[in-house]
């Protein structure tokens, strides 16, 4: 969800949140898939997908040398400055709007196989030694190996499976701390997870198999990244919004009031600007092109953009409220 513009109603997005002072938040293995029929879904998409961004963090400026006060007083105004750089309405909306470019082009390519139940059935996976299935297999893996390239000390990437992280072996980055402790604990992915695989693909894919189960599984991880990254980016949205005007959130935050918090972060025009967008850019994305086709007549569309639509409107908008509000609640502690 962008920045806001306009005020209006708030969604009634249940939450479950923590009471109290910041507790760590226990993180559950996602449980094994079920496998019911898929709906069928539409035709088969050939698209490059991009890589999502990340925060965006300045480098600091060269210190001058004339004495050691000087090189301290432009070191605390370079910090200052990278951090109103990543918390500007600008930054964070240019992030946002790419991230829309990722997890379209990941249901586009996501699309082109079928639904292949045996990737998500633990007893189909074959895999020695591990018991789980394949698409559990391909994201712990997959998180083990970037988080030793440091991938999770960024502060806008979780994980699905923390417990089972290794540690880094590259230098750390130090990354600018403009979020509240309290954010370290927010991790809804075991939400996004059971979004994606019980009510988002069965409705993305056509039922069956075509053998493609590891294909499949890749793109799914790489939706599931995007969807991740996209949500817990209302970490950052509350807090530029806390900032710039503290007085508003201060009640509600100090009674605790969680539905008083979402109505002041729902705002209807911002949230018809982005519906209208993904529409637009899954039209324009998920063209079938070929010599035989005639625009004027007909344009064939790889995936329903109502679909794409609706995972904004009913899952992607209210779970980054969520993460904002249980931010929110603790930006005071």
């Amino acid at each position: 969800m962008e920045l806001p513009m306009d005020k209006a109603s708030p969604r009634s997005t249940p939450l479950s949140l923590p009471a109290g002072a910041a507790p760590a938040v226990a993180h559950q293995t996602p449980a094994s898939l079920p496998l019911g029929p898929p709906a069928a879904a539409s035709t088969k998409p050939l698209v490059a997908s991009a890589n999502p961004p990340l925060l965006p963090v300045m480098a600091p400026a060269a210190a001058p040398k004339s004495s050691s006060g000087a090189v301290e007083e432009s070191k605390d105004a370079v910090e200052e400055s990278n951090k109103s750089n990543v918390l500007t309405i600008g930054s964070i909306r240019s992030a946002l709007i790419k991230q829309e470019d990722t997890i379209i082009f990941g249901l586009l390519e996501r699309s082109q196989f079928c639904y292949n139940p045996d990737t998500y059935d633990p007893n189909a996976s074959r895999i020695v030694g591990f018991n789980g299935s394949q698409i559990e297999f391909m994201v712990q893996q997959t998180e083990k190996m970037h988080a030793m390239m440091g991938r999770y000390k960024s502060p806008d990437e979780h994980p699905f499976f923390p417990e089972n992280l290794l540690e880094a072996v590259v230098p750390s980055v130090e990354y600018e701390n403009v979020l509240h402790p309290a954010a370290a604990n927010i991790n809804i992915n075991k939400r996004i997870w059971d979004v994606y695989f019980d009510d988002l693909l069965p409705r993305l894919v056509m039922e069956g198999s075509d053998g493609n189960c590891g294909s499949s599984a890749c793109w799914d991880m790489l939706i599931l990244q995007a969807l991740s990254k996209r949500i817990h980016y209302g970490k950052f949205v509350a807090e530029a919004k806390f900032q710039g005007s503290p007085d508003t959130y201060t009640p509600a935050i100090i009674n605790k009031d969680s539905d008083k918090l979402m109505d002041l972060l729902t705002f209807t025009k911002v949230e018809e600007d982005v519906r209208a967008r993904v529409m637009s850019k899954v039209m324009t994305f998920g063209q079938v092109v070929s010599p035989e086709a005639d625009p004027a007549i007909e344009t064939k569309l790889k995936i329903e953009p109502e679909l794409a639509v609706e995972l904004y409107d009913k899952w992607i908008m209210p779970l980054t409220k969520e993460v904002q509000v249980q931010y929110l609640l603790k930006r005071l502690d």
